[in-house]
């Protein structure tokens, strides 16, 4: 079993940035043993992947639209993962979810299919 607590969300304005923390409560495996992801719900798409941090020191895969803006890391001796995301735009806004499961993709395709999810932290950017 995974729980997951997503923190770190608020009002930011337009070209700012915020730090997404994941903390883990974990049961029976370590976090290196789980790929974990955030993918968020906006306005305009109910569920849009954002990044994932590969089980096992493997690839992180990013959606498209925050590439080169979005960074996920991960403190597997915490059980946390963080996303930092820098220049922000009003079309980040949107609940930030973190998801655990065992694989984020193949064949270089991002492709998180998810097992656990938390709560989900709210991001609104003003324009």
């Amino acid at each position: 079993q995974v729980q997951l607590v997503e923190s770190g969300g608020g009002l930011v304005q337009a070209g700012g940035s915020l730090r997404l923390t994941c903390t883990a409560t974990l049961s029976g495996r370590t976090l290196d043993y789980y790929a974990i992801g955030w993918f968020r719900q906006t306005p305009h798409k109910d569920h849009d992947g954002v990044a994932c941090s590969s089980a096992s020191g493997g690839p992180t895969y990013y959606g498209d639209s925050v590439k080169g803006r979005f960074t996920i890391s991960r403190d597997n001796a915490k059980n946390t993962v963080y996303l930092v995301m820098s220049n922000l735009n009003h079309e980040d806004t949107g609940i930030y979810y973190c998801a655990a499961g065992y694989d984020c993709g193949s064949g270089g395709v991002y492709h998180f299919g998810y097992e656990y999810k938390g709560q989900g932290t709210p991001v609104t950017v003003s324009p």
